[in-house]
């Protein structure tokens, strides 16, 4: 192991303050932020759940600015669709004000507690150097036992944890792994046979006054204005940091952006406008990523490794990055790694950082599963063999601070030598939020072609990665014997991409550094034994 990893105390002003720090870019297609708003929930249920409660009220609130302030000012929201989708958004914030509320009391009761220890350490080591100054005759044996006591530790009070480095403990993440996912799934199973015997009861009922005053009690509580929703967020916001009424006000009755249109070719896959999934926080502008950095959770991390800047793209496709030299431990477990402990719990670790974005905002590690590609490859062979490409999705969860690929899902596309395109998408997304699924990044192929990001991967690649911004990008080229795993620069990658309004399969981008490897090094460790499946659509 590798220490302790302790998120000091924060008052819920400070988590607020933080949680507000977030880019919002009105040209991202409605759909992304709607699922980004769907894993916002779904990250601070696993955070709440391992124990990180100051995570969670981060997620929660960052959700309902989002959700309140961000997304009715959209350009895209006047849509019937996008208007039916913001509803039932809403209705997850009325849910989450009193989970908000509920761990309020919790996060400020350790933060004053901390801030008194803080204060009687202070004091304590005060009268200690007034000790020693007026006892310096005195031998120091004497001076020991009258001393002033230590006060006491404020490390109980913090969210702590055994800090992790992936690369010296990917047997330990294997295994941590294994254990929690098939929690998670006896879990649900749980669930859902819960929920089939209550479907069965309400069968069951007969017609008429019961039946009428459940249809007008679901009416009654479907019909949530915002009105309702703003007057709820206003009560919290009040009570965590003091906003004036008329600041709240204006913040939650932005005027309607006139249409604005993209040319860019978003992604056909992050959608599900009502119950989203994907995202964890949104790109910060540079100068704020000193506050976002302090949204994960606090521990030393490691160097920033040093970037080899790329020649200059000299022709419309833009180049792949010069692979620099693999840092990334072997596969093996390090000689100085701890034994892996029996009893596994995700409250116990806390996996560090193990890579940054060129603006230092942290990026939590993937680990990938090595016989993926293969297996991925040899679904992909009769699309191979007839010159189409095949895209997959890469889905997995969250556990201890790092993210899992557990699911492999081929949804049902159409493909050409260049393009592949999923349809059907609105199955896609009930099967991966069904399954308590993150969206990790995808996986395709180029039949004939190298391994690089076209302009066309670049700009799908954007729609993954403005949710999520650990999201990957996985390019297989079994004619050339080659892959890699490729992730946008921030900046310059994601701002040019989102802002080009080029329109061909293949145009050139201005940056040179468009993307960069993230693996060789990056955020993204191969994990030997990580256990994954395959989920099929196409048939």
């Amino acid at each position: 192991m590798n220490g302790h990893g302790r998120v000091q105390p924060m008052s819920v002003e400070q988590i607020v303050e933080q949680a507000e720090n977030f880019e919002y870019n009105p040209l991202v297609p409605f759909k992304h932020w709607s699922r980004s708003a769907g894993t916002l929930i779904k990250e601070a249920e696993i955070y709440d759940h391992e124990g990180n409660e100051q995570q969670a009220y981060l997620l929660l609130f960052r959700h309902a600015r989002l959700i309140l302030d961000k997304l009715p000012t959209h350009p895209e929201a006047r849509s019937k669709e996008n208007d039916t989708a913001l509803q039932q958004l809403r209705k997850d914030v009325l849910r989450n004000i009193s989970k908000l509320e509920k761990l309020k009391p919790r996060i400020n009761k350790r933060y004053d507690r901390y801030q008194a220890i803080l204060k009687e350490r202070s004091q304590a080591k005060a009268a200690n150097t007034q000790a020693l100054a007026a006892s310096r005759r005195v031998s120091a044996d004497a001076q020991t036992q009258r001393g002033p006591s230590r006060p006491p530790s404020a490390s109980g009070l913090a969210y702590s944890s055994e800090a992790l480095t992936a690369g010296d403990n990917r047997d330990l993440a294997v295994k941590l792994a294994h254990k929690e996912i098939r929690r998670r799934a006896t879990a649900r199973k749980a669930t859902r046979q819960a929920g089939s015997i209550q479907e069965d009861e309400q069968e069951r009922r007969t017609a008429g006054v019961w039946g009428d005053r459940d249809e007008t009690w679901t009416r009654d509580k479907d019909s949530i204005d915002q009105d309702t929703l703003s007057r709820d967020m206003h009560n919290v916001r009040m009570q965590v940091n003091g906003s004036t009424p008329e600041a709240l006000q204006q913040a939650s009755s932005h005027p309607a952006v006139e249409n604005q249109k993209s040319h860019i070719l978003y992604p056909s896959v992050p959608p599900k406008s009502a119950r989203g999934q994907q995202a964890y926080s949104h790109s910060l502008p540079d100068q704020e990523s000193e506050d976002f950095r302090a949204s994960y959770p606090t521990y030393s991390p490691p160097q920033r490794p040093s970037k080899t800047p790329n020649k200059l793209v000299q022709d419309s496709l833009p180049q792949r990055p010069k692979k620099e030299e693999i840092t990334h431990p072997p596969p093996s477990r390090s000689d100085t790694a701890s034994p892996v402990p029996q009893d596994l719990k995700p409250s116990t670790f806390t996996f560090q950082p193990s890579a940054y974005l060129e603006n230092g905002t942290p990026l939590r590690t993937i680990f990938l599963p090595p016989d993926l590609r293969h297996r991925f490859l040899s679904i992909a062979l009769p699309n191979t063999k007839a010159n189409l490409e095949t895209c997959g999705i890469l889905c997995g969860t969250l556990i201890s601070n790092a993210l899992f690929i557990s699911k492999l899902v081929i949804p049902e596309q159409k493909s050409t030598s260049d393009t592949c395109e999923t349809v059907n998408e609105s199955d896609l997304f009930d099967y991966i939020d069904g399954e308590d699924l993150m969206v990790l990044g995808w996986i395709h192929t180029h039949p004939t072609q190298t391994c690089f990001m076209s302009s066309r991967d670049l700009h799908t690649h954007s729609g993954y990665q403005v949710m999520m911004p650990e999201s990957i990008a996985i390019v297989c080229a079994p004619s050339k014997g080659d892959w890699g795993v490729f992730r946008l620069t921030d900046p310059p990658g994601m701002k040019s991409v989102l802002n080009c309004t080029q329109s061909g399969l293949f145009h050139p981008h201005a940056e040179s550094n468009i993307y960069t490897d993230a693996l060789r090094p990056g955020h993204v460790y191969e994990a030997k034994g990580l256990e994954f499946d395959v989920v099929d659509m196409r048939h």
